[in-house]
């Protein structure tokens, strides 16, 4: 559990509201795309309540985490059956699930155990869990558990509301515009909240300035490079008190000969934009042995803007690429790894 956990009455809270909402059964008539805001009360941080089960595969209430988790939800949903685990694993929510007894954990079952409360069925077991991208999903901290209180408390008074008249999660005629609950003076209301979904980053990109001034030496390059950036899905611990996270592999290859010119695992501690900030400094680390690239080949849009700054500076062109091919060999070959 994370060293800031929910306290005993938070936790009671917590099973006692998916009592309530199991007996409701809102998947009954709510899809996931029903969604409608929550406003924290002290820090004013935003989550976006969605009901999962509609099909009977997996009863959850997600909340997905301001609007960069808002943006992947509809993301989500843009990618239908094109959707990735990793894809999934990298939009930042929260979920309080019905499992069944197998996917309780010896943690869970300590918090059941002293509230007194006895499961039985296939899928009547509560659970509560934090995704983080680039993390494997992990137990609720104590924020997390307010959170998900506040989330499960509107949701009992939405979906009741919502049965009635499903406008009331449209207040306008704008995709943008959604219902968010908010606390004043005590009283939980309605308002109506524009939500821009695109997020503006600003990242401290890192360089090795030995490697740049000797990749620019190099230059006119004769080589196509082809980089790429995914998520390993063998979770890694550090530390105890440490969160578990999914490695990230940078992987350079020589498009014409498939040779792999140099690979790195990243880690996406403290966050996804510090590891961000590392690649330009890797990638002219690899370049610099020797790898003068007259063209970088990319899938990603990310990447490509994390090293367009490398590639004005030195003199190469980046072009985007949906397949790369010697990359894709080496993944499939990483994969056969795995597996066996």
């Amino acid at each position: 559990m994370p060293a800031k956990a929910p306290t005993m009455n938070e936790w009671k809270k917590l099973y006692a509201l998916m009592a309530q909402v199991e007996e409701l059964a809102p998947w009954e008539w709510m899809h996931e795309d029903d969604i409608f805001g929550i406003q924290m009360p002290e820090a004013g941080e935003l989550g976006f309540v969605s009901v999962m089960g509609t099909r009977g595969e997996h009863f959850a209430i997600a909340v997905y985490l301001g609007a960069r988790g808002l943006s992947g939800f509809w993301k989500m949903h843009e990618l239908g059956p094109r959707l990735t685990p990793e894809y999934i694993l990298q939009v930042p929510q929260l979920q309080a699930s019905f499992e069944g007894r197998k996917q309780i954990t010896a943690e869970d079952h300590s918090v059941i155990k002293k509230l007194g409360l006895k499961f039985r069925g296939a899928k009547a077991w509560p659970q509560f869990r934090s995704y983080r991208p680039g993390c494997l999903p992990w137990y609720v901290g104590k924020a997390e558990g307010e959170m998900l209180i506040c989330a499960l408390e509107q949701l009992i008074e939405i979906t009741p509301r919502f049965k009635e008249n499903p406008d009331i999660l449209f207040p306008t005629d704008s995709d943008d515009d959604y219902l968010v609950r908010v606390r004043r003076n005590g009283q939980w209301e309605d308002k109506t909240m524009h939500i821009e979904l695109r997020e503006d980053r600003t990242l401290d990109l890192k360089m090795d300035l030995r490697a740049l001034n000797k990749l620019r030496g190099m230059m006119p390059g004769s080589m196509i490079v082809e980089i790429d950036l995914f998520m390993m899905l063998n979770g890694i611990r550090d530390k105890i008190e440490e969160r578990p996270y999914f490695p990230f592999m940078l992987m350079l290859a020589d498009h014409d000969s498939g040779f792999i010119l140099g690979s790195e695992l990243l880690k996406p501690l403290p966050s996804m934009e510090t590891m961000w900030e590392q690649i330009p400094a890797q990638v002219a680390e690899i370049l610099a042995n020797e790898f003068a690239p007259k063209e970088v080949l990319i899938r990603d849009d990310l990447l490509a803007a994390l090293l367009q700054p490398l590639a004005d500076e030195v003199g190469f062109e980046i072009r985007k690429q949906s397949r790369l091919t010697a990359i894709g060999r080496a993944r499939r070959s990483l994969a056969r790894f795995f597996r066996d």
